[in-house]
């Protein structure tokens, strides 16, 4: 792999993660496919959620979306979709391979210890955990960097749970979220990046379902140092997150884009220098003043003699001024360009 999380985000840039989440509905071989599509699509990581249905949730969790025509609860379809812990090691192994940070949000203690075992290369808070200070306690034990999601949280919440994460010397990301699948424009939350920074220190994030490259696109250029977009392999796949997701080839735009912000924000132009260097064409593409018809020698030029036509190779157009009034000293033909040394 080469850097670590830690040293990625001090490296400046921005991490994209390409979250699978749920997306492979208890499949591992789709769960492995997710790996090589996130990767081939130039993400920095990708990133699932484990979700352990006896340490998470009772038999009382109502579904967000009415999704699932083969799970009765919403517990059986986390018992559905789990995966061994051998399991997640080969998915953690994979993304290794492929070059990925490889990271998934835990929804109990219990998946920490297990994802903590498999390892992982940063902690994702997701937002309905922002505010469990033990399940947090337990991700600070062994200093890997954690990314905060603020999707559910107001600010007093966020600002305990940064504290704790601060207190402890790890690394950490805020990161918005807005808790909306699809997320419309309104609600993305772009302000709140410049915000989070000066409140908190820390760099920070963008968590986005809106299901389309735009967000992610003007977070990295206001200088979020992690992004994280839901993805699918396509728009008619099953599953609640499809409508929030971006397919793996937006996810390639995305990671193109990115590329051209950090180019771009990397390279500031001096107009001047640029200038210069513009020369050749400015000869071509500007205008020299030239006479307007047939000029005798000892005309006093006014403006309605002068034209301005490319190329500008003579008199430029700043320099009307200075040649109205003058006398010619030899005749000019239509279209002849008006040089300094025509003129008494």
């Amino acid at each position: 792999m080469g850097k670590s999380f830690t040293e990625a985000l001090e490296s400046g840039g921005c991490i994209l993660v390409g979250e699978v989440a749920m997306a492979h509905d208890g499949s591992l071989g789709l769960a492995h496919a997710f790996i090589d599509a996130v990767a081939r699509a130039g993400a920095r990581a990708v990133k699932f959620q484990t979700h352990l249905a006896a340490s998470e949730a009772t038999a009382a969790e109502p579904f967000r979306v009415a999704f699932s025509p083969q799970d009765a609860t919403r517990r059986d379809y986390w018992t559905r979709t789990a995966f061994t812990g051998e399991q997640w090691a080969g998915l953690a192994r994979h993304a290794e391979e492929r070059g990925l940070f490889f990271l998934s949000s835990p929804f109990s203690p219990e998946a920490v210890d297990l994802l903590r075992r498999v390892g992982v290369d940063a902690w994702k808070v997701p937002s309905g955990e922002t505010g469990n200070f033990p399940l947090l306690e337990t991700m600070l034990e062994d200093g890997l960097p954690v990314l905060l999601s603020t999707g559910m949280s107001p600010m007093a919440e966020i600002d305990a749970a940064a504290a704790r994460v601060r207190e402890s010397g790890v690394p950490l990301v805020v990161m918005q979220c807005t808790s909306a699948y699809p997320c419309p424009p309104e609600k993305v939350g772009l302000n709140l990046l410049p915000v989070f920074q000066e409140r908190y220190g820390c760099p920070v994030g963008l968590s986005d379902h809106s299901g389309t490259i735009y967000p992610g696109l003007a977070a990295a250029t206001l200088g979020a140092r992690v992004l994280e977009v839901h993805v699918t392999l396509s728009r008619e796949m099953f599953g609640p997150d499809v409508k929030a997701s971006v397919t793996t080839q937006e996810l390639a735009a995305l990671a193109e884009g990115i590329r051209w912000v950090e180019r771009m924000k990397g390279a500031p132009v001096d107009k001047d220098l640029e200038a210069v260097g513009m020369e050749s064409l400015r000869r071509i593409f500007t205008k020299s003043l030239v006479a307007v018809r047939p000029l005798a020698a000892g005309t006093v030029l006014d403006r309605s003699m002068l034209a301005l036509k490319k190329p500008g190779t003579g008199i430029p157009a700043s320099g009307i001024d200075g040649v109205l009034g003058k006398r010619l000293k030899k005749p000019l033909e239509q279209d002849d360009q008006v040089l300094e040394g025509d003129l008494e």
